[in-house]
């Protein structure tokens, strides 16, 4: 992976980082303002789904970066294989 690329992904990634705080200082506000259960627990359910999207992010980042030769051609077999795990991290993640 090339360091642009790699930067691109790094930038990328701390902006996730930064929502999910976000949505973690949310569910704070929620607790010290006494709000409903429902409230906070619909914040935290988002703060799970942002955590698992990250999760996938950096699963598929590692994949490719670790496993697949960005010079071979897609219908190479590994990146096939590549790709359909991606594609199953993901999945997993929803």
């Amino acid at each position: 992976m090339s360091d642009t690329l790699r930067e691109k992904e790094k930038r990328k990634l701390l902006m996730r980082v930064r929502r999910i705080r976000g949505q973690l200082d949310a569910v704070e506000r929620r607790l010290e303002e006494d709000a409903s259960c429902s409230s906070v627990l619909q914040q935290a359910a988002a703060c799970r789904g942002a955590l698992d999207g990250f999760i996938a992010e950096v699963i598929e980042d590692h994949i490719l970066e670790n496993f697949v030769d960005r010079t071979s051609k897609r219908d190479d077999t590994r990146v096939q294989a590549a790709e359909e795990l991606v594609e199953i991290v993901h999945s997993y993640f929803k």
